[in-house]
Order: structure tokens, then C-alpha cells, then sequence
């Protein structure tokens, strides 16, 4: 439990709000990788570059690789290329049951070179300092819901973020919000 009162939301996904109107987060939807109260950490996972790791890695590394994932915008913030992946044996840290994230060279080198069907890649992260992301909960910036490998692995990426916002508002339809009331919440 945090001074504030929030459980860690490790493993949880964070849904942008239609109104949310920063556009770094639009229509996102975040994997929480980690989140303690020193702050947070997770990646965007429905945005993709439409480049492929194959593209990237002839351009980082100067050899060619034969995996054709997607790499995904993970957020605004510049860091290493992060996989979340299925594999416990080149797991640097668990996300939650049957997802795992590497960010090291050697370990995303491995993962690469195998081209495994269960991965994907992030450039870059979303990050919020110590009680940063609490206090953007506490004013409905998000709303939550548990992951699972199959929102992170299977869900298409146009659809994951009305999947999950049906899901986190508990029904079937979709919320009115957002594109027919012009993005202004007060129009619901």
C-alpha cells in the first residue's frame, strides 16, 4: 500500500480517457511494467511506428535480422528498446503471469535472433516520478483494469483501446465521449 493510498498498478493497464487531451497519450493505452513509490514505469501498447525490428536493427546494430515485429512508440520518454515477451528463461523482470519485459542488449540480441512469435517491441517509455501518477488518478486522468497476455500479445492495436475502455466502464457499449461530443466531457 502507498502513503497515498494506491496499490501498485504492476501489471494493470492504464486507459486515456477520451477527453484526455495530452497528445502523448491519446487514445493509449499502458502496460504498467512498474510502479512503486519511487514512481512508475510502462509502455504504450497501441502504437505502432510501422516500422519493423528488422528495420530498426539494420540501423542500430549494422546487420540484418529477420524478425518482422512492429516496433510501438512506448511513450515520450527516450530510453532503450524494451520486449515484453513470453519467455521466463529471458525475463529480466515479470510484468504478471506469462509476460515478461528485457531491455538489455544481450537478452533483446537473443530475442531477436530467434524471431519468437510472442514478443514486441518498444522504443522509447512512459514514466512518472514518485506520486506523480497517483495524483493523475486521483483527478480521473485514467482508468484501470487488470492486463493479461492476451490484451498485450492478441488484441489488434486498432482495437485495444475500445476493448479496454468497454472493459474498464463495465459494459458492453461504448461510452459517449471524445469524437461526438467534440472531446469536451461536459457534452456527455
Amino acid at each position: 500500500m502507498y502513503r497515498c493510498g494506491v496499490d501498485s498498478l504492476k501489471g494493470q493497464l492504464l486507459i486515456a480517457p477520451a477527453y484526455l487531451s495530452d497528445p502523448n497519450f491519446s487514445r493509449s493505452v499502458v502496460l504498467m511494467i512498474q510502479h512503486d513509490g519511487e514512481g512508475a514505469f510502462g509502455v504504450i501498447l497501441n502504437r505502432p511506428t510501422g516500422r519493423s525490428i528488422a528495420d530498426v536493427w539494420t540501423e542500430l546494430r549494422g546487420e540484418a535480422c529477420g524478425c518482422r515485429e512492429q516496433v510501438h512508440v512506448g511513450g515520450p520518454v527516450a530510453g532503450p528498446l524494451v520486449a515484453l515477451h513470453t519467455e521466463p528463461a529471458l525475463g529480466e523482470f515479470p510484468v504478471m503471469d506469462g509476460v515478461y519485459c528485457s531491455m538489455s542488449t544481450e537478452t533483446i540480441e537473443e530475442i531477436v535472433a530467434e524471431d519468437r512469435k510472442l514478443v514486441r517491441f518498444y522504443a522509447g517509455y512512459s514514466g512518472w516520478g514518485g506520486g506523480q501518477l497517483e495524483g493523475e488518478l486521483s483527478t480521473g486522468s485514467w482508468l484501470t483494469v487488470p492486463a493479461s497476455a492476451d490484451s498485450v500479445f492478441r488484441t489488434p492495436d486498432d482495437e485495444m483501446w475500445s476493448r479496454a475502455t468497454r472493459e474498464a466502464s463495465g459494459t458492453d457499449a461504448m461510452p459517449r465521449f471524445g469524437d461526438e461530443a467534440g472531446g469536451d466531457p461536459s457534452m456527455n
